[in-house]
C-alpha cells in the first residue's frame, strides 16, 4: 500500500494540477513497482510561502537572490 506525500506551495496549483499530479504519481508506482492503483495513497499537501526554506532561508527571499 504505497503512500506518496507531495507538498507544494500554496501559490495557485489548480484541482487540475492536482488531479494530473495523482494520476501521474499513480501510473508510475504502477508501472515500476506493480503496485495496484486501488491501493496507492497520494496526498497534496499546499504548505504557505512563509512557511517553506530552501538554503537556510525563506523561499521569497532565495528567490529574490536567485533572481538578482
Amino acid at each position: 500500500m504505497p503512500y506518496v506525500n507531495i507538498k507544494v506551495t500554496r501559490e495557485g496549483v489548480s484541482s487540475a494540477q492536482k488531479a494530473e499530479l495523482i494520476s501521474g504519481v499513480t501510473d508510475v508506482l504502477v508501472r515500476v513497482l506493480d503496485k495496484s492503483p486501488a491501493t496507492t495513497f497520494v496526498v497534496i499537501e499546499e504548505v504557505a510561502l512563509e512557511n517553506w526554506g530552501i538554503g537556510g532561508l525563506p523561499v521569497e527571499q532565495y528567490r529574490r537572490e536567485v533572481a538578482s
